[in-house]
């Protein structure tokens, strides 16, 4: 009798679980959840510790708990979450069905408003646009990550991406298709997606750039465009470096941002300022300059760097800014950028091209694109640094200097993985020991594109920004001066002091240019005074029409007398540019290959560093053009515009 009441309890207890909206209480990062089956699936409701008025709700389409930073965030200004799993429908019809019988259920028993916010992460973007479109009345807004817009890009993998073959063999059944009459289905969001934006319902995605399971062009791309086409509104955030995971942005404030906006406004939180995003380390003022500019009416300003800093935009703009803010001060402004040229040639070039010209005043330096892009390993990255932020310091210690870090994908890449790009964690070091302000373009542009506030390929279009992205850079500056200058009451300089020793011994704090007449040619050199090269092949303005000592052949010879502790080559490295061979003060001979990642397409400026860690005082170098060859190559040829050392 005991056995037959317990069995009755259980299955009351089972019947009473079954039913909608009758389950187990979960956690849900904090929040109730209620777990049940619906119609033989398992659903799940989790309820706001307060919720708003009007009941808004949050759809998941799949892939349940994963990356939640939106939900929780939502949960927070009380939102529901809800989700019921129809993974074997693959978004079809029957996946439809039962969202509308679940949409129904949820608005009547719930009383959940009649609108829901639709949340699809990768295959869930079948079920969204797939339900949505025939239900564009009940949809407040679209957020996608990463989605699924064409079977045929995943899991079909027709083109850039790899595909899932039993995905695929899945979907084709679930969708009644065949291989043979796929290209004519049109029950999937590339096409479906017009009638939602023909009826207004806005949309976000967040993409990774790098995407190869789900690729970005072949998915999020046509459906913006069907969007657009459309007249809808559709809004895309894209993590650059990323890949298809993780999902979802750490701070998902802008996806939370863009669907309060239309759903709840009220709840929704002030956009952060400009300045907020701004990655600025002051380390103190730039006020030695703003006095001498004020108080002798004269400053000289240089601007050392690449081609950012060669091209015209920012440091243009800079120029002007300070022209309008100290209207009675004459300057001289020195534009010292070269491209493809990063802080070691910066080091060495820095009194021929900069202190040469006067006492400067104020010095803005640029090397985090080049140093990383070239393949500068982070050692001789310090030491490039270092000997331009010393050697200016030395020649006037009254400088300002601010070091500037663009922004390339690379470094946005880095952050949207968490780190902070190497390049800058090495130029972060010197700006902290010398005490001098540095701009973290890098990091403001990434975490402004993730703010939803412009993109990459419309709006900033490449590491040479489009006038937008000069602006951007310009209005970052502006507020950097403007900031260090509003205490006005110190008029008196203060004088850096140089600290007692470098951070790293072998730094090219006075590197300087040898004279290429200091060379002894032994056989097979020859100074052109005006070269040009006999190709198509590009070169850099600076680099050509010059002087230089130049070597086609293997074996030739020349002897170098020099002083100090590095000796290097400022050469072009061309299609032709060859292997060569050094010695210093007879020691057995090495090699070094002067061909770049860029030598077939350019005559490429470039600092060629033999060997930088000899001992202090007096060296002999012997080079010459090797035997051997890069299977890159064309040729033997080297060709030198300046010796460098570092004395």
């Amino acid at each position: 009798m005991t056995r037959l009441i317990l069995k009755i309890l259980f299955l009351s207890l089972s019947i009473a679980i079954s039913l909608p909206g009758r389950g187990a209480e979960t956690d849900y990062y904090g929040f109730k959840c209620l777990e049940f089956k619906f119609e033989g699936h398992d659903a799940k409701i989790v309820f706001p510790r307060n919720p708003e008025p009007a009941l808004h709700w949050i759809w998941r389409a799949r892939f349940w708990g994963h990356e939640p930073q939106s939900e929780v965030a939502l949960l927070e200004k009380g939102f529901h979450v809800v989700y019921v799993d129809g993974a074997e429908y693959c978004g079809n019809k029957d996946a439809v069905a039962l969202w509308n019988h679940y949409y129904h259920y949820l608005t009547t028993e719930y009383h959940l408003n009649v609108k829901t916010v639709l949340e699809g992460f990768s295959r869930g973007g079948l079920y969204i646009y797939n339900w949505g479109s025939e239900n564009v009345d009940k949809v407040a807004c679209i957020y996608a990550d990463a989605p699924v817009c064409d079977i045929r890009s995943w899991p079909g993998g027709k083109w850039k991406g790899a595909g899932s073959p039993d995905d695929w063999k899945a979907h084709l059944l679930a969708y009644n298709v065949t291989e043979e009459n796929v290209n004519d289905f049109r029950g999937m969001p590339i096409y479906n997606a017009r009638k939602l934006a023909e009826a207004h319902v806005p949309a976000i995605h967040v993409c990774g750039a790098k995407d190869e399971t789900v690729p970005m062009e072949e998915n999020t791309d046509m459906l913006v465009k069907t969007y657009r086409e459309a007249g809808g509104e559709i809004k895309v955030i894209v993590k650059e470096g990323g890949g298809h995971h993780p999902h979802s942005l750490k701070d998902p404030s802008p996806v939370v941002r863009f669907i309060l906006s239309h759903t709840a406004p009220e709840l929704a939180d002030p956009p952060p300022s400009v300045e907020s995003k701004m990655a600025i380390n002051f380390r103190g003022n730039i006020d030695n300059c703003r006095i001498k500019f004020e108080h002798e009416k004269f400053g000289r300003v240089a601007f050392l760097g690449g081609s950012i800093t060669y091209n015209p935009g920012w440091r243009e703009l800079v120029c002007d800014y300070l022209k309008q803010r100290f209207p009675e001060t004459k300057f001289e402004f020195i534009s010292a950028g070269i491209p493809s040229t990063g802080s070691t040639p910066g080091a060495m070039r820095i009194v021929r091209d900069v202190l040469s010209k006067g006492k400067i005043d104020l010095l803005f330096e640029e090397a985090a694109v080049n140093d990383a892009t070239n393949g500068i390993n982070p050692t001789v990255q310090i030491r490039g640094m270092e000997g331009i932020v010393n050697h200016a310091i030395q020649s006037n210690p009254y400088i300002d200097i601010v070091l500037l870090y663009f922004v390339d994908q690379d470094k946005m890449a880095d952050y949207n993985r968490g780190k902070t790009p190497p390049v800058i964690a090495q130029h972060e070091k010197v700006a902290d020991y010398y005490a001098i302000p540095s701009i973290n373009l890098a990091k403001e542009v990434n975490d402004r594109i993730l703010n939803g506030e412009f993109t990459w390929r419309d709006d900033f279009k490449d590491l040479h920004p489009s006038p937008f992205g000069q602006q951007i850079y310009f209005r970052t500056l502006k507020h950097f001066f403007e900031t260090s200058w509003k205490a006005t009451l110190n008029n008196k300089q203060i004088a850096r002091i140089l600290p007692v020793k470098t951070l790293d011994p072998y730094s090219y704090i006075n590197g300087h240019f040898k004279p290429l007449k200091a060379a002894t040619l032994k056989s097979g050199w020859k100074l052109i005074p005006n070269w040009i090269p006999d190709d198509k092949v590009s070169t850099r303005e600076g680099f050509v029409n010059v002087p230089v000592l130049e070597a086609t052949e293997p074996g030739a010879l020349l002897k170098l007398k020099f002083k100090g502790t590095a000796i290097a080559l400022f050469i072009t490295s061309g299609p032709d540019a060859g292997i060569l061979e050094y010695s210093i003060d007879g020691s057995d001979f090495k090699k070094s290959d002067q061909f770049t990642p860029w030598s077939k397409l350019l005559h490429i400026p470039w600092l060629h560093i033999l060997t930088d860690e000899l001992s202090p005082g007096k060296h002999i170098l012997l080079l010459r053009v090797s035997t051997t060859n890069n299977p890159l190559s064309i040729g033997h040829a080297c060709r030198i515009h300046q010796f460098a050392v570092n004395n």
